[in-house]
């Protein structure tokens, strides 16, 4: 063999390994089996498979490749959005008739963040299906709230292109809205606090107080009663395990009280606060 076929299979040699640590660096296999657990997940197959492999593809992955960015999934996130805002609105403006434009946008907005997409991607292991550089996979890039909640979107944007909005809206009702006013429920309780506190400080120049009421029970099932107050007016009672998650709904009490008795509040003065 002469030294020009020897360099031709050594050369050869070192690209097929150049390959192989690339494809591993990125992601797992891309093929319709490997992809088949992701599309059970989302309770859709896919006809056109290079979308869902699309919805897959971090900018990290094009950039190692020498691709263009816009090659990678950042196109179909950006449908995602969309497609994922309109059914969400749809399905809460027909649910809740008796809700402003305020209430619906808050509400969306508890349920469409980049948090709660982020979960529903880890519940679906979206992490492992992602092609990225070996870098952002070594920074823990498939755990990344960031870019999980983006490939989401993208996912919801392939659904879309191949199988149109009623098949998007069949995946996102069943990962995003089916529990969805359980989810809501939970994700605002963490804002009751901050909400009332708005309103209160807004007018007074000065925050609602919390005190504790009643600790009774045993050490390890203590039940706390406490009152969030303002000029000395108990506003709202709540109960709780722990004095946070009394405080929470003692606090959700005196928004509920405040919305039907709006004149509550005229009874106080700067002066009282």
């Amino acid at each position: 063999m002469g030294l020009t076929d020897t360099m031709q299979r050594w050369l050869t040699w070192i690209a097929a390994g150049r390959s192989r640590r690339g494809s591993s660096a990125a992601a797992p296999a891309t093929d319709r089996e490997s992809l088949s657990a992701l599309e059970s997940k989302l309770g859709y197959r896919f006809d056109d498979i290079a979308l869902l492999e699309k919805a897959l593809l971090h900018r990290s992955h094009v950039h190692i490749t020498g691709s263009r960015r816009i090659h990678s999934n950042e196109r179909l996130e950006f449908l995602g959005d969309a497609v994922l805002g309109l059914v969400v609105n749809e399905h809460f403006f027909l649910l809740y008739p008796e809700y402003s434009e305020g209430d619906l946008t808050k509400m969306k907005s508890l349920l469409v963040c980049g948090e709660r997409l982020s979960e529903v991607a880890g519940a679906l292991d979206v992490g492992q299906f992602i092609r990225m550089s070996r870098s952002e996979a070594a920074t823990g890039g498939r755990r990344r709230s960031s870019i999980l909640a983006d490939t989401m979107e993208a996912l919801i944007g392939a659904v879309y292109l191949d199988g149109g909005l009623d098949a998007a809206r069949a995946v996102i009702e069943r990962i995003m809205l089916y529990g969805s006013e359980k989810v809501v429920e939970r994700r605002a309780q963490g804002n009751y606090k901050s909400r009332l506190q708005e309103i209160v400080q807004a007018r007074f120049k000065s925050p609602p107080r919390y005190r504790v009421l009643t600790a009774d029970g045993p050490d390890h099932a203590r039940v706390f009663v406490v009152g969030v107050t303002f000029a000395g007016v108990v506003l709202g009672e709540g109960k709780g395990h722990n004095k946070k998650a009394a405080e929470q709904r003692a606090a959700a009490a005196a928004l509920s009280r405040i919305e039907d008795e709006p004149e509550l509040l005229d009874s106080f003065t700067p002066d009282e606060s």
